[in-house]
């Protein structure tokens, strides 16, 4: 165990925490813990939330090419422990190594890559007549990560903060707390001026709401679920900070009547399994044509197939366990909701796979003739479940897919193009992916509704990491 996990990181060192309290960090394959880390206090979040506003005034006014310059650094040193990070991010929330060494630990060194190229071209200054108009950093961030992509949620917050030349705290989730570590190691080889940079540990109870409800924070950058995503924006109310929240989602999946089927079904269960459905904007609700629900659940059988599920250390292993023993819980209690309220079980189930009698595994499950009173069509389920609902007509389809308190993302399949634009303008959702397309680090991410508000990834990170000033009489009349 190393020794900076029980420690913090506040203005350019390793620190001991305020009271000893320390946190099991759980395997969730075996379901025993492999470390621990302290466990934060108001005392610990005043002192970095303090380390932070001391940095702000200097760090603040530095020139794009030094922070052009650090994010490079900061690159750099991510790629030298790359291999560390993935390591941990498998062992803290079960992801297959070779998930963890692609997507997971790919995803937050692309978020880096990909505010460098912003920030080369982005304009601060513009006129607009007399007036200048200036974008500066907001000040001092705190953030607020989740377990289930550690290294993106992180990635995605902390480079635009730096670009922008923000000063931070993050508080990482206690669930996936290692890979954070390494990140926070990764910030002191690269450089990064003490007091920019600063990590607590600990439960969101104590260091989240303390972060969300400091006066000395003038923004929140949280990621995570709804219920929690609301608790933090009351807590921030009261000193009237910026609150930017990426919440949670319940995204539909249309398959018009001319998609192409054999392509469109397991192109549209790969990112609800992936992950084991650990995903925010993974398109778990499949409307399908009625008069095609027998063709469509021949192929989601047949696709089902692939994803193997077992020891997140083993190549043979597609899908590894959910994160934790609520997440397990709560997923299996929404597959029995499926099955009660009249659901036909397609594949999976309820309990653990053939041969797995511990760890937090899950049958990889899908129900058919669901309709949208169910539970399992209305509530964000966080695993590899999806639902397939089938409809009648164009419209009745888009008014069923809307039909949700979120909004992070839609899917529109059809061999028309043109089709499934017009489709996809009417979703009330912040992404919408139109035939399954590559991935685009440079789309803007967040949603309507209740799955947050404000945007991240590329300029639209940056622009929310910044204020807006109007410098009038700039130029003489």
């Amino acid at each position: 165990m190393s020794d900076n996990n029980l420690k913090f990181y506040i203005d350019g060192t390793w620190a001991n925490p305020a009271q000893a309290s320390y946190l099991d960090v759980v395997d969730p394959s075996t379901e025993e813990a492999f470390t621990k880390i302290a466990a934060g206090s108001v005392a610990d979040v005043d002192r970095a939330v303090a380390a932070a506003r001391a940095a702000f005034d200097r760090f603040s006014l530095t020139s794009v090419k030094e922070r052009i310059e650090l994010l490079e650094a900061i690159g750099a040193e991510y790629d030298k422990r790359y291999n560390d990070i993935a390591t941990a991010i498998s062992r803290e929330m079960g992801a297959p190594l070779a998930f963890a060494q692609g997507p997971q630990a790919w995803i937050g060194r692309a978020h880096i890559t990909e505010t460098l190229s912003v920030l080369k071209t982005y304009e601060f200054k513009r006129k607009r007549g007399s007036t200048m108009i200036v974008k500066e950093p907001i000040g001092v961030v705190g953030m607020i990560t989740p377990w289930n992509w550690p290294l993106n949620q992180i990635g995605c917050k902390v480079a635009p903060a730096i670009a922008a030349g923000c000063t931070m705290v993050l508080k990482p989730s206690e669930i996936s707390p290692i890979s954070a570590v390494i990140f926070a190691e990764v910030i002191h080889a690269a450089g990064v001026p003490k007091g920019v940079f600063n990590m607590v540990q600990g439960t969101g109870a104590e260091v989240g709401t303390r972060l969300a409800s400091h006066p000395g924070i003038d923004m929140i950058s949280f990621t995570g679920s709804t219920r929690a995503g609301i608790l933090v924006a009351k807590a921030a109310a009261d000193s009237v900070k910026r609150v930017h929240q990426e919440l949670g989602g319940k995204s539909a999946n249309i398959l018009l009547n001319d998609a192409d089927f054999a392509k469109a079904v397991p192109g549209g269960i790969d990112p609800v399994f992936m992950n084991s459905g650990q995903t925010c904007n993974a398109p778990t609700r499949m409307f399908v044509p009625r008069a095609r629900q027998a063709e469509v659940l021949k192929l989601a059988r047949e696709a089902a197939g692939a994803y193997t599920v077992g020891d997140p250390r083993s190549e043979k292993s597609k899908l590894g366990p959910v994160s934790s023993k609520a997440q397990f819980v709560k997923i299996q209690d929404l597959i029995e909701s499926g099955i009660k309220e009249g659901a036909t079980l397609v594949v999976g189930g309820p309990g653990r796979p053939a041969g797995l009698n511990r760890g937090y595994y899950v049958r990889p499950t899908i129900f058919a003739d669901v309709t949208p009173d169910m539970r399992i069509a209305r509530e964000e389920i966080f695993g590899p479940v999806l639902s397939i609902l089938p409809y009648d007509t164009e419209d009745d389809v888009v008014r069923m897919a809307n039909d949700t308190v979120y909004g992070l993302a839609a899917y529109v399949s059809s061999t028309n193009i043109e089709r499934a634009r017009q489709v996809g303008r009417r979703m009330r959702a912040g992404t919408v992916y139109l035939n399954n397309p590559a991935f685009d680090i440079g789309a803007p991410f967040g949603g309507y509704k209740q799955s947050g508000n404000g945007r991240e990834w590329a300029e639209f990170g940056l622009d929310e990491f910044l204020e807006t000033k109007g410098m009038v009489g700039y130029e003489a009349a």
